[in-house]
């Protein structure tokens, strides 16, 4: 087992190389695991897991400041366990060689046949980020373990005691040929992209993503990246507001807004901004009647994040916005132990608002207005395509207008988030958001290859002899056959 977790940085990035030759090699020798092998692993990933569960629990808590154990519970834990389960009971489905038909089917009829194997790739690389550090390396994990691949992960800086916490457990519970942790800085980090992994998964940063697929491409590692982006909210005539306005909120309060899939901007119908402003503010009310030393309420992960977040919210009031700061006790939050920042609204924000621009990832809702569904369907397509989009209503007509016109990672209908939950659908950006899917099925297939097979018919018959020298009338009436429209 590997029990050298503490290790300076360049022992960091001397010992990946030496794991990603043995796992490559350990795969190559002891070639695809059994599907009774590969559940064993994932077992000893849930376990690893729950015997954790309060070490990880204290670590979050520890990194964030403040962070409740029930969000930790339900987003990191529990959001763990899931795609393991769900990977466990259906990967000897999912491992079965797919039939396909063969071209021309006179062949199929003579007896050749065509399918697909999945095969595991190899080596996965994972590089995990700081919001749900836990969640966001099992849930791709399952699927990598699913299709019988080994594992090297790069947790975040940001969250040092959770990154330990995981390099300890995986530690406990795997030999290094099987998966293996690097805690360490961006230095580590640089040097783990640059390694030719059989395939790699980040989720982070667009910016940093750029970087990750540019490292990746000099080895020609392909990459799944899971981003984010400003994920857009049209509200429409027919929603109804109380229930949108709770649901909007608990997703962008959700661990203070420092999700992928947050809700980053709402449109809302012109005449009905006072009312989701009222609906919104009740809603925040509900759920967090204080907020300054309430556990429930996640703080912002590091200074500069908090930095970044009240310089949207001053920049923006510079700029002419009506700031609406949903604060029920009326705390005063310019000197506290933690970084929260309360929820608040920037109301009809404008273009040049550095709110408008970058990816918030805090408790801050931008609301803007529009005339018609059309106009706002036009102001998402005007910009990058998002995460995730989110729509409200009770128009089926409107609704399907909206998921016909837009184009994104995901949508969640009449709720935010929730489509990451649906283990059964697959989780992925699109353009600026990302690249590659996973979850479920989806999983499986991202981390297989997908090898092709094809068995020659055994006898060679007629039509197999007059594909070849000498041509004569058979290959005439064949190419004839395939040049007709």
């Amino acid at each position: 087992m590997n029990v050298a977790t503490k290790i300076e940085p360049a022992g960091q990035i001397q010992r990946m190389a030496g794991v990603l030759a043995r796992q490559k090699a350990a795969n190559i020798r002891e070639g695809a695991p059994t599907a009774e092998v590969r559940i064993e692993r994932i077992n000893r990933a849930i376990v690893a897991l729950l015997k954790h569960n309060k070490a990880i629990v204290d670590a979050l808590s520890q990194d964030f400041g403040s962070r409740a154990e029930a969000v930790s519970g339900i987003t990191d834990i529990g959001a763990s366990l899931g795609p393991m389960k769900h990977a466990k009971a259906h990967l000897k489905t999912w491992m079965k060689p797919e039939k396909r038909k063969t071209t021309p089917a006179i062949l199929g009829f003579l007896g050749a046949k065509a399918e697909v194997r999945f095969q595991p790739k190899g080596v996965i690389g994972i590089i995990s980020p700081w919001n749900f550090p836990v969640n966001l390396t099992f849930a791709p994990l399952a699927g990598v373990l699913a299709a019988g691949n080994r594992a090297m992960i790069k947790p975040s800086e940001f969250t040092p005691a959770t990154s330990q916490v995981m390099a300890e457990m995986f530690a406990e519970a795997f030999d290094e040929e099987e998966i293996a942790v690097f805690p360490g800085g961006p230095d580590v980090g640089q040097a783990f992209s640059d390694l030719a992994f059989d395939h790699l998964v980040f989720t982070g940063a667009t910016s940093i993503a750029r970087h990750v697929m540019k490292a990746a491409a000099a080895n020609l590692v392909p990459v799944t990246l899971e981003l984010g982006g400003k994920s857009p909210v049209i509200l429409g005539k027919s929603a109804d507001y109380a229930t949108s306005a709770a649901r909007i909120m608990a997703g962008k309060t959700m661990n203070a807004g420092q999700i992928c899939l947050a809700p980053d901007y709402v449109m809302a119908p012109a005449d009905q901004l006072g009312t989701f402003v009222k609906e919104a503010t009740a809603a925040v009310t509900a759920m967090f009647p204080t907020i300054k030393d309430n556990p429930d309420y996640t703080a912002v992960i590091a200074e500069r994040h908090y930095e970044r977040i009240k310089g949207y919210v001053d920049d923006a009031r510079a700029k002419g916005a009506e700031i609406v700061e949903i604060n029920p006790a009326g705390e005063d939050f310019s000197q506290q132990e933690h970084r929260k920042i309360p929820p608040t609204l920037i109301l009809n924000p404008t273009e040049e608002m550095k709110v408008m621009q970058e990816e918030i990832f805090g408790p801050v809702l931008p609301v803007m207005t529009y005339r018609t569904v059309g106009e706002a369907i036009a102001y998402v397509n005007a910009h990058d395509r998002p995460l995730g989009l989110y729509y409200f209503g009770d128009d089926a007509a409107e609704e399907a207008e909206v998921l016909a016109h837009t184009t994104s990672g995901g949508v969640t209908v009449n709720d935010v988030i929730f489509h990451v939950a649906m283990e059964d659908l697959p989780f992925g950006g699109v353009g600026p958001s990302g690249m590659g899917s996973y979850h479920g099925v989806d999983g499986f297939r991202e981390f297989s290859h997908r090898k092709s097979i094809y068995r020659q018919i055994k006898k060679d018959l007629g039509p197999m002899k007059a594909l070849r020298p000498p041509y004569g009338p058979g290959v005439k009436a064949f190419l004839a056959g395939q040049l007709k429209g």
